[in-house]
């Protein structure tokens, strides 16, 4: 009789290491995937740094045509005569120039019955 309360107890027992286990175990994962620093955090900060990443080459494209740009208005004859005839509307002795009216887009009236 004492030996079969003693393999009662220490299967309870057992049983009770395992769902411990067990339960310290699903904590231990909800932290890892769920924490401050855990893979969903770890994920968002990932594809931001990829964003990031993205937006710099973007903008290292732009800055390095904006500094040919500049290289070529500072030393270029061609470049400079570009710019004043389209931003200045400068013209060369004897040219014509015509301008052609801009089309107005009328809003739509919204008092119509």
């Amino acid at each position: 009789m004492l030996k079969l309360l003693q393999s009662k107890r220490d299967r309870l027992l057992r049983l009770l290491a395992v769902g411990a286990s067990a339960l310290v175990f699903c904590i231990a994962a909800y932290y890892v995937v769920f924490s401050a620093n855990g893979l969903m955090v770890y994920r968002e900060k990932r594809k931001t740094s990829e964003e990031l990443d993205r937006q710099i080459k973007i903008l290292r494209q732009q800055n390095s045509g904006m500094e040919s740009e500049i290289k070529a208005l500072k030393t270029d004859p061609k470049a400079i005569e570009k710019e004043a005839r389209e931003r200045l509307h400068y013209t060369k002795p004897g040219e014509v120039v015509y301008s052609l009216p801009t089309a107005t887009v009328a809003a739509p009236s919204s008092a119509r019955k």
